[in-house]
């Protein structure tokens, strides 16, 4: 039985932080921790005390994470970014609501003696003697040690406590994965049993010792079960102290979904009737599993459903089908077409997580090079009067004060310049956009077409498609790119309003015009001639991309949901020499414009460039981070491969900053997901001067000092498909409405009561076929209720067996 873990980690915002700058403000920004590991980083808001960061994260983890952490700082242009304070959430707290945590949490001050991180080797004995009792603790190395030096490294070395008695290990210099091999004997003194204590400090030449953790064992477990094997190390015990707000506060969303998936076989039961659900006639179902999970679903728990099922049905080729039911289930109940999808339901979800996961290299192509220019060029642009800035165009023109007039016709220029192109390529791509999504397209058109069909109602045909692809789509991508990828980073305040003007324009024409010169947003009226003559183009865009043979379905089930060939991350990386014999650290890394697919990462000097060297995904056994102090240099990652003759080749990757150095290491570590022989550890130094400048091995075959982190990837869109573990999802919703399911239909005896009366005065046809009808809503209830009693039953079965094998036992290697 499989075991899964995620973390949805969303960074809210922030209120009543200090003051760090002379200015009187301060240049906030977060970074999300889990245990050690650096998995995410904010953008900074310039000149805020209340930041507002709305930033969300998803994280797959390995089981046995302890805390996840956020530190706010300051950036500074000069000199290091001053720490503002911290929340350190433990696994137990994020666990002990199911819904996780939603509200507000005080920061509290960093304290250097509970920044502790890492783990210790220990073998300990007790044994008898003529003498009495003695203890022999054997120190034999700790790994991933909290840097307390200003080069990045330690000097660490342990002290041994037994009752009265100390002993110390020798100090090892600089590093944090430090060799001892040393064994400290201590004898039992009069009285009662005492508990042993290893601490770990730093050693200082000037001034005081740093602490770095510490191990404490009770007399029992000594007695019982001695210490052998990696312990995690951990502060001094100590209250928790609350700064009562001084240090301000930040909103946070965190939960934590972890589930046990059974091996595949025991879910093709209700894999089955989810299948069948989509292919019988959707407006009568209601006790198919579709059906009651569209009554007990809402919020963000409907979004992560609707995720899941449109990738369950991805992977058995009837996303068609399966889009096709919600709609038809969506259309029936909607009397008002102005009011057609316009709610978060179940069907509206799944078709907005579909084209997600299947749309997201098309929007790429077409909005990344325009996206791109608005970034780049940072132009103002401005159409509002209430939020013109006139003093901020004065400052680029040297031609006096502009009018309102002169900014709003240089900004209706330089607006048309950008959504020109956006609308040239939006209506330019019907043969670039993904078949699977031109057939789901067609088949919602044809869908609303039969449920009307009047012709006062001749647009909602096409304001059903583009109230996806543009409102739901094109528009959000083109206000937050960094959200669906197209940007590394958040917009600074004067990009996002630029990018929020566009997005306006370009939800105006999905609207097909109908919204135009009404409500509060009178000062887009300039743009209105361009707007109107473009929604015409939109509506033959609309007819083309619906004219699909419906034989192009997506060719049966999908193994991925991206093809290996098909580049899911790329751009210009700096790649270390093989072997860089005399040249200094800094020109030994040379520019290489990478590309990853699922089957190879491919380098060459620039994008247009014939000649590529490759790595076979397939040949990647890790992929880590590399310590600052290895070259001097931040946010380096190693890729470890492994040729045919088994010799282990290391290739160095710097990014330009954290936040690429995770989206790196995560799309790597997914694409090599399925390889075998993945490496448990790896050196997170380089082999330089004749030692690994981590732990000093003189061998460069010596087996890595610190733990791999394959585990450790962020959601997204790319994220492979997974039919067990999607379903194991579904399973559970379906669980929490199992005896509202029972009531309805098995239990309700009102529901014959019902019918009679209904059907007293009709004639005896419609009687027989709502008598069929419930009769086979029974049959459905049944079914469906005894596929969760199997897997329930099977989830404890195994549950039994996982606990009868548990034992006490020490990390990992």
């Amino acid at each position: 039985m499989a075991k899964s873990s995620s973390l949805n980690v969303r960074v809210v915002e922030g209120r009543a932080l200090p003051a760090k700058d002379v200015s009187g403000s301060s240049d906030p920004y977060c970074i999300v921790k889990v245990d050690d590991e650096v998995v995410a980083r904010t953008a900074t808001i310039w000149r805020s005390l209340s930041p507002f960061w709305g930033e969300e994260y998803t994280v797959h983890l390995p089981l046995d994470f302890h805390h996840l952490s956020f530190y706010v700082l300051d950036e500074d242009t000069v000199g290091h970014d001053d720490i503002i304070g911290k929340i350190l959430l433990s696994r137990e707290a994020i666990t002990a609501d199911p819904r996780g945590i939603d509200s507000w949490i005080n920061l509290s001050r960093v304290v250097p003696d509970a920044e502790v991180q890492g783990e210790i080797c220990l073998a300990v004995q007790t044994l008898e003697d003529v003498r009495g009792r003695c203890l022999h603790c054997h120190v034999l190395q700790a790994r991933d040690l909290a840097p307390r030096d200003i080069s990045g490294t330690s000097d660490p070395f342990a002290r041994v406590f037994w009752g009265s008695q100390s002993l110390e290990t020798s100090t090892i210099k600089k590093t944090r994965f430090p060799h001892w091999d040393e064994v400290l004997e201590l004898r039992e003194m009069p009285g009662s049993p005492s508990p042993l204590r290893v601490e770990l400090w730093d050693w200082d030449m000037v001034g005081k010792n740093d602490f770095l953790g510490m191990v404490e064992f009770p007399p029992q477990v000594l007695q019982h079960n001695p210490p052998n094997g990696w312990f995690r190390l951990l502060p001094f015990p100590r209250a928790e102290e609350d700064s009562g707000g001084s240090l301000g506060a930040l909103r946070l969303k965190v939960r934590l979904t972890e589930d046990c998936v059974l091996p595949s076989q025991y879910y093709q039961p209700l894999r089955e009737l989810l299948m069948e659900s989509v292919l019988g006639p959707a407006e009568e179902d209601a006790a198919s599993p579709l059906a009651v999970l569209e009554e007990l679903t809402s919020g963000d728990c409907r979004q992560e459903l609707a995720t899941k099922l449109v990738k369950l049905f991805l992977g058995q080729g009837l996303t068609g089908p399966f889009l096709d039911y919600l709609t038809r289930r969506e259309v029936a109940r909607t009397t008002d077409p102005n009011t057609l999808f316009r709610s978060n339901s179940l069907a509206s979800k799944s078709m907005e997580q579909f084209m997600k996961l299947v749309g997201m290299p098309y929007l790429h192509e077409v909005l990344r090079p325009v996206i791109n220019r608005v970034f780049e060029e940072r132009k103002y642009m401005e159409l509002d009067p209430c939020k013109m800035d006139l003093g901020r165009t004065r400052r680029i023109s040297f031609k006096g004060a502009p009018s309102e007039e002169h900014v709003r016709e240089v900004s209706l220029g330089l607006l048309m310049g950008y959504l020109g192109p956006i609308v040239d390529a939006i209506v330019g791509s019907v043969g670039r956009c993904p078949p699977t999504m031109r057939l789901a397209f067609k088949q919602l058109r044809q869908c609303v077409e039969e449920r009307f069909p009047q012709v006062e109602h001749e647009d909602v045909k096409y304001l059903a498609i583009s109230g996806f692809l543009f409102l739901r789509f094109f528009a959000p991508a083109i206000l937050t790119p960094k959200l669906f990828d197209l940007r590394d980073q958040h917009a600074d305040p004067q990009t996002s309003r630029s990018l929020l003007l566009l997005a306006k324009a370009v939800q105006s024409i999905g609207n097909l015009g109908q919204q135009l010169g009404q409500g509060k947003e009178l000062w887009m009226a300039p743009l209105h001639p361009f707007l109107l003559q473009s929604i015409s183009r939109v509506r033959d865009f609309l007819d083309q991309l619906v004219d699909v043979d419906g034989k192009e379905e997506a060719g049966g089930p999908a193994r991925a949901l991206v093809p290996p060939s098909v580049t899911v991350r790329e751009g210009y990386l700096l790649k270390r020499k093989e072997e860089p014999a005399s040249l200094a650290t800094r020109f030994a890394f040379k520019k290489r414009y990478f590309r990853l697919s699922g089957e190879t990462l491919s380098y060459s000097k620039g994008p247009e460039w014939q000649m590529r060297a490759s790595i076979p995904v397939s040949h990647i056994r890790a992929v880590e981070r590399v310590d600052e102090g290895a070259f001097q240099l931040p946010h380096v990652m190693q890729v470890v491969t492994q040729d045919g003759a088994g010799a282990l080749h290391t290739t160095y990757l710097q990014c330009k900053n954290v936040n690429e150095l995770n989206q790196w290491l995560s799309a790597l570590r997914k694409a090599s997901a399925p390889n075998p022989d993945k490496l448990a550890s790896c050196h997170p130094g380089a082999f330089r001067s004749g030692h690994w400048t981590c732990c000093l091995q003189a061998e460069r075959s010596a087996s890595g000092c610190s733990r791999t982190h394959s585990a450790v990837t962020l959601g997204d869109w790319s994220d492979p498909l997974d039919p067990d573990a999607e379903t194991q999802m579904v399973y559970r919703q379906l669980l929490l409405g199992r005896d509202r399911l029972r009531m309805k239909f098995l239990e309700d005896s009102n529901m014959d009561t019902t019918l009679e009366a209904d059907t007293e005065q009709g004639s005896s046809a419609m009687e027989a076929a709502c008598t069929d009808a419930l009769a086979r809503q029974r049959e459905a209830a049944a079914r469906l209720l005894e596929v969760l009693t199997d897997l329930d039953q099977a989830h404890k079965e195994f549950q039994q067996k996982e606990q009868g094998k548990v034992v006490l036992a020490p990390l990992r290697p």
